[in-house]
């Protein structure tokens, strides 16, 4: 951000491997130091007695606040809470924390943040629609009753036209997630420090950075392609039993690749968008932040596609049911492996509840990620006491120290 919190990486950050300095007392000056004043008569041991009971006798002073009596003060209290000039506290934040303040930014800016991610999935699911019906091959039929060669072809080529059709509707879902993901990193990033945001704004602030982000979101499935196919690539030249056996250990241990790389990167868009880094070193930043963190992450981002995977089964089911309903379509066409002709008051209905889907989906995950962000550099880098200060906090001047 132009007028911000100092979103670029620190050049000496604590997760650079320097450690700050902590503060410790001053030794006195002339080396000497107070010197204790005690009497030389001193009662005997075990002879203290607690301080007596105010009031119990003729001119006793009521007693110190904290020593019983009196109502008991912050003398020992915990520390004060953090700062909170946005929708996040300016500390290290729990998995609650970053789930609540991702709900709490699109609350308060709703018409910045969800009137535009409705305007990207109404275009979207109209484009994809539009696909659907003029453009995609219609579905291959599979015969439930083929055996051998037979049923491998007609599954090779189902799963080929599925591939397909997914094909087109993934790559505008994908740039509508990236134009989505811009705006809503912005209105994060002015949320946490409590200021108003417009779409004007926030559109002026993104635009720079849309080329760079659809790089990153290229590259990344590139990378995870180029795993898969080193992964497979040996077993499917093969051909034979042994083949077939090294393909599945290959696909395994590519899985497992692409599920690590995948949470290392998942911080490299805000930090492309926030810090102004070029692909590759967003991509670095991102595993720098993340590397000691790996699970972690990983929780969080598994419970924000749960919790996206349940909103979607929750809106889609019934509206793909009253889709088939509206549309006449017989259900035994599903259940005999016939492909159903979908007519376009199938597709309207469905795509009503994808919209739907998609307007609260697209802000929700790209406002996890922005906190998740913001979360792995307050802890590693002290980014609070940043964000303190752009916010105009008392107390949090140039000299304050970091934590």
């Amino acid at each position: 951000m132009n007028d911000s919190p100092g979103w670029a990486s620190p050049g000496s950050a604590p997760s650079d491997g320097k450690e700050t300095a902590i503060p410790r007392p001053s030794e006195p000056q002339d080396g000497s130091g107070p010197t204790g004043q005690w009497s030389p008569e001193q009662p005997p041991p075990g002879q203290w007695s607690p301080p007596s009971n105010p009031g119990s006798g003729p001119g006793t002073r009521p007693p110190a606040p904290g020593w019983g009596g009196g109502p008991q003060r912050q003398g020992w209290a915990g520390p004060p809470p953090a700062a909170k000039p946005g929708v996040i506290p300016l500390r290290p934040l729990s998995l609650g924390e970053i789930l609540d303040g991702s709900v709490s930014a699109l609350r308060a800016h709703w018409r910045t943040a969800l009137s535009f991610s409705l305007a990207v999935s109404v275009i979207t699911q109209i484009a994809v629609i539009l696909m659907q019906r003029y453009l995609l091959p219609e579905p291959t039929s599979v015969d439930p009753n083929a055996t051998g060669a037979e049923a491998l072809r007609q599954a090779t080529d189902s799963a080929r036209s599925t591939l397909i059709s997914l094909a087109p509707a993934t790559l505008v879902t994908m740039i509508a997630t990236l134009f989505t993901a811009s705006i809503i990193t912005v209105v994060i990033s002015r949320s946490v420090l409590g200021r108003p945001t417009t779409l004007s704004d926030a559109w002026a602030e993104a635009r720079p950075r849309i080329l760079p982000l659809l790089g990153l979101t290229v590259l990344v499935p590139l990378i995870m392609a180029a795993i898969m196919a080193v992964g497979i690539g040996p077993g499917l030249l093969l051909g034979s039993e042994a083949g077939a056996a090294l393909a599945f250990l290959g696909f395994a241990a590519a899985c497992v690749a692409m599920l690590w790389l995948n949470v290392s990167f998942a911080l490299a868009a805000p930090a492309l968008m926030l810090e102004r880094q070029s692909i590759v070193a967003a991509l670095r930043r991102s595993a720098k932040l993340v590397r000691g963190a790996w699970w972690r992450t990983f929780g969080v981002l598994a419970l924000t596609w749960l919790l996206t995977f349940l909103l979607t089964f929750l809106v889609s089911i019934p509206f793909g049911i009253i889709a088939v309903i509206v549309d006449g379509t017989d259900v035994s066409e599903f259940l005999n492996g016939t492909a159903p002709s979908f007519g376009w008051s199938f597709l309207i209905v469905t795509g009503i509840g994808e919209v739907i889907v998609s307007t609260l989906i697209y802000p929700f995950v790209a406002g996890v990620m922005a906190l998740l962000y913001v979360d792995q550099r307050i802890r590693r880098e002290a980014l609070d006491l940043d964000l303190a200060r752009a916010a105009g906090l008392p107390g949090y001047g140039a000299d304050t120290p970091r934590s």
